[in-house]
């Protein structure tokens, strides 16, 4: 059961092999006896799950069952959940309980897919190894010591656990694609404006984007399905016609142009991660695809236009965490402005108080030209070389990440070490393209290495097909951790 895809637990539900309360139940029995060791979720509440498990069952008892009905799904704390805990990582939100849904919160209890439970995350989605969350590190079932990525981390954990069929992640600058990589699952970043952001809590509004972690392309191709959708509740929810994002997965990859960034196999990148990157593009050559060399010259400037603009937006939508409204409050102050400095001392942590300093710094008079609107002119650089590289490609291949997971605690006193494993991922964000992550083997340790996609907008079908053929080629996306 805990090996089946979505599409085939599906199958089970329709023909009534076994009912969701029992798929629910399963799982939360593996929740119980392994989180304890992984700490991939925040907040698990059995009654809920089950009672959604329940009315699953009703919609599939009264023929109202969607394509994945009756599936449960885990959801990264992030999104905010009638009724749930919704803490973001943080203290800040340490007792938030949501009032109302995030969109994609409300796609999925429309379908009929009962929740598991919030993932842990680097507090406010910020970080790269989840190690900044308020409730502690998130354990890498590969390798206990060591990083499942982040900030999607508790998401990428439980599929890698099989604590969950599948999740939901967001990505600001690699935060699926990168803890995909890290945890050898396949994660998903669409086209920005795709899914709605609405109910989403911010952390830089022009680059997140919410997206579907699983096994492989095709459960991410059926979770897409779901996900996507126009929301007047989001001013940037893209107003498209719907598509079936698995309509291609079937497509042969022959004559395929795939081109191969000459940036992202330079110094840096490690060599077993170089080696198992080369392996794929072969085996994509065998499948008919044409390697093209291409050039994103300024995707070298991606990691330092990224930390002006990240922190610039999170330190403008951070401000309403205050101690006023909701969230933590000071239990001992002075005046208002004493309250507010209590409070957000105490309920931020460094990383986040960090990147708030910063955003402020470049917004402030006589920095904002030299630095915010410099890197918003670069970021358009950035865009207009993807733009050419497509002129000769269909997709764009490269390594999802530098090297495999660190171990827990290598990078915490290293803020630009740690922000450089995001150095092939944020670009895409940038640009506000596709990106994708899928397994493509393991180095020397043991440890998942990440193969990343990038397409152009709105090009997630072909994105997908293209890791579908491939992993039916091969069966780095079905293993699993074996020391489980």
């Amino acid at each position: 059961m805990f090996e089946s895809s979505l599409s085939a637990l599906a199958a089970r539900l329709a023909a009534k092999d076994v009912s969701s309360r029992e798929l629910a139940q399963a799982w939360l029995d593996r929740i119980a006896a392994l989180n304890p060791t992984i700490n991939a979720f925040i907040t698990v509440d059995p009654g809920r799950t089950l009672a959604e498990a329940a009315a699953a069952d009703a919609m599939r008892g009264a023929g109202r069952a969607g394509a994945l009905t009756g599936v449960p799904i885990a959801h990264k704390d992030i999104f905010c959940t009638d009724g749930w805990l919704t803490t973001c990582g943080s203290k800040m939100l340490s007792n938030f309980v949501a009032p109302y849904d995030a969109h994609v919160i409300q796609r999925f209890k429309a379908a009929g897919l009962p929740s598991l439970g919030k993932t842990n995350m680097d507090e406010f989605a910020m970080g790269s190894s989840n190690e900044t969350s308020f409730y502690g590190a998130v354990k890498n079932p590969w390798d206990p010591t060591r990083v499942p990525g982040g900030s999607s981390g508790g998401a990428a954990a439980s599929v890698a656990a099989r604590l969950s069929p599948a999740a939901t992640g967001t990505d600001t600058g690699g935060s699926i694609r990168q803890p995909a990589a890290f945890t050898g699952i396949t994660g998903l970043k669409p086209t920005y404006g795709l899914v709605s952001r609405y109910g989403m809590i911010a952390f830089a509004s022009s680059l997140d984007q919410a997206g579907p972690m699983a096994k492989s392309a095709e459960d991410c191709a059926l979770l897409l399905n779901v996900m996507t959708g126009f929301d007047p509740n989001d001013s940037t929810s893209l107003d498209r016609e719907k598509e079936d994002y698995a309509r291609d997965l079937d497509r042969p990859l022959a004559g395929l142009r795939i081109g191969l960034p000459k940036e992202f196999f330079a110094e840096g990148l490690d060599g077993e991660v170089a080696a198992a990157v080369d392996t794929a593009v072969n085996e994509l050559k065998k499948l008919g695809a044409i390697p093209v060399e291409i050039s994103l010259a300024n995707s070298r400037l991606a990691i330092p236009v990224y930390y002006v603009l990240g922190p610039a937006e999170a330190s403008s939508n951070l401000s309403r965490f205050d101690g006023v409204r909701y969230g933590h409050r000071a239990p001992e102050y002075t005046d208002l402005n004493d309250m507010y400095a209590k409070t957000r001392a105490q309920g931020f942590g460094a990383e986040v108080k960090r990147r708030i300093l910063i955003g402020t710094y470049v917004l402030s008079h006589g920095y904002y030209d030299a630095y915010y609107l410099q890197a918003q002119k670069i970021r358009r650089l950035i865009a207009d070389d993807f733009s050419e590289a497509f002129k000769v490609c269909d997709v764009i291949l490269g390594p999802t990440t530098p090297g495999t997971a660190f171990r827990i605690g290598e990078n915490s006193d290293d803020p630009v070490r740690m922000y450089l494993n995001d150095l092939y991922t944020i670009p895409a964000n940038l640009a506000g393209l596709p990106g994708m992550s899928l397994p493509c083997g393991f180095d020397s340790g043991g440890l998942p290495i990440g193969l990343q996609l990038v397409g152009n907008h709105f090009c997630e079908a072909r994105m997908l097909n293209v890791a579908h053929q491939y992993q039916r080629a091969t069966d780095w996306h079905s293993r699993m951790p074996t020391n489980l």
